[in-house]
């Protein structure tokens, strides 16, 4: 699965200036890898094959797929725990990660990082990290060395709406404008954090607004719509590309399940999340545009359901048959040796 691919927006905003054929089932079938690989994993967690903790992005699609839609090749990625579709975004190989996941040797890091200890360099993709927040400082580091190479790449820091109040945030927003960092922090405001709705947490609840005081521009985005996250996202690589410094966008976007796989999410209603699920999903919101734009048909659209569901299949079939990783492997990644 491979993409390089706002402003806040409305449906109808965003049908007038909407994508075409192509590119509409592009999204479709990249959100519909996420969807479908998602609910394989949270299987196998239900099964004991993945062990720990396992924090699914069903629901969040459209925000990472339209944000990668709007990068370019060498651009780097950097996000939290939550982090399986952002892998698939990047283009990594989805028998890889769920290996990882399984704790199988042909995972990314062989089977002894699982899901927040996952990277590739090659597809640019720094992590997958288990500290809330660290990823921000980490992902204004990389912006950094861009900006010294003067290499023209941008660097995206994706985090939730609870990391958006960690200290290391701010002290990296106030580095990032200072040097004019060709950075762009994208808030995944999934309303929750792990358990504690954003109105009971943070005093500023309009999180876009958290850069103001820096003098980093930013802007709230309907996450749920994968084209208003492409041209919002498409406006802040430029900014940052452009030399003008950081951007924040903020994505109000929703999870349908808990915070992890042991999260019961009580503390939201059931219908709470069938209304959001039954009138916004992100998937769905596609799938209308390309049926009602006659780009495709249901049947066209079950066939795609169908390959994806293969691969995903598939990438759980090879985890299984993947062994475990050798003991031995505990001493290796550890120290790397300068000559």
């Amino acid at each position: 699965m491979t993409s390089k691919r706002t402003s806040k927006t409305t449906a109808s905003k965003s049908a007038a200036k909407g994508a075409g054929k192509d590119e509409l089932l592009q999204y479709y079938r990249e959100m519909l890898m996420m969807r479908r690989f998602e609910e394989k994993a949270g299987q196998l967690y239900g099964m004991g094959l993945i062990a720990g903790f396992c924090h699914l992005y069903i629901g969040q699609e459209a925000v990472v797929t339209g944000i990668q839609a709007a990068l370019e090749e060498g651009d780097q990625v950097i996000t939290g725990y939550r982090d399986h579709a952002h892998m698939l975004a990047c283009g990594m190989d989805p028998n890889g990660v769920m290996a990882e996941l399984t704790g199988r040797e042909g995972g990314y890091s062989r089977g002894k990082g699982g899901s927040m200890h996952m990277f590739s360099r090659d597809k640019q993709f720094y992590g997958g990290h288990g500290i809330v927040g660290a990823q921000v400082a980490l992902g204004t580091g990389l912006a950094f060395a861009d900006r010294y190479k003067d290499n023209k790449k941008v660097a995206v820091a994706y985090f939730g709406d609870g990391a958006a109040n960690q200290g290391q945030v701010y002290e990296s927003f106030n580095m990032a404008k200072l040097w004019d960092l060709p950075v762009v922090y994208v808030i995944e405001n999934n309303q929750y954090a792990m358990g504690t709705s954003v109105k009971r947490a943070s005093s500023e609840t309009a999180l876009h607004k958290r850069g103001i005081s820096f003098g980093i521009p930013g802007e709230e985005v309907d996450g749920m719509d994968v084209e208003a996250v492409k041209r919002a996202a498409e406006k802040a690589v430029k900014h940052a590309r452009d030399g003008n410094g950081p951007y924040i966008l903020e994505m109000k976007t929703y999870r349908y399940r808990g915070h992890s796989m042991s999260d019961p999410a009580k503390y939201r209603t059931r219908e709470e999340v069938d209304d959001i699920r039954s009138h916004h999903d992100p998937i769905d919101l596609i799938k209308k545009r390309l049926i009602e734009g006659k780009h495709a048909t249901e049947d066209e659209l079950k066939a795609f359901d169908k390959d994806v569901k293969a691969i995903v299949n598939a990438a759980a079939q090879f985890a299984k048959d993947s062994p475990e990783p050798d003991p031995s492997e505990l001493y290796t990644d550890v120290l790397v040796e300068v000559s």
